[in-house]
């Protein structure tokens, strides 16, 4: 018996296309997030820090392993977003206020 070759097109699904990365992204965003800790002192850092933190938090969260990490990592870069965001309107206050440090 001969074996039957094809010249059919081989039909595969399409690939992932995230290709496993909810977990980096769910301990990347608790990185971030306890960096933020100190960044919210300085508005300017502190800010888009909270802001990547939150979106890797919540992109890492499609990993069902990873899931409490992500959701530690957007506590704690949105808390410190709050902060950072208080830092600068305080620092606002204090500069329309005529204070100085």
């Amino acid at each position: 018996m001969e074996p039957s070759f094809s010249n059919a097109p081989i039909q595969n699904g399409p690939a992932d296309a995230s290709g496993g990365n909810e977990k980096i992204m769910a301990i990347a965003s608790l990185v971030i997030g306890v960096i933020n800790l100190c960044a919210w002192l300085l508005p300017i850092c502190g800010i888009p820090l909270a802001l990547v933190g939150v979106v890797l938090g919540f992109l890492g969260m499609k990993d069902e392993s990873q899931r409490m990490l992500a959701i530690a990592g957007i506590g704690l870069s949105a808390f410190s977003l709050l902060l950072a965001c208080g830092n600068a309107i305080y620092g606002v206050y204090m500069a329309t206020q005529g204070m100085s440090f």
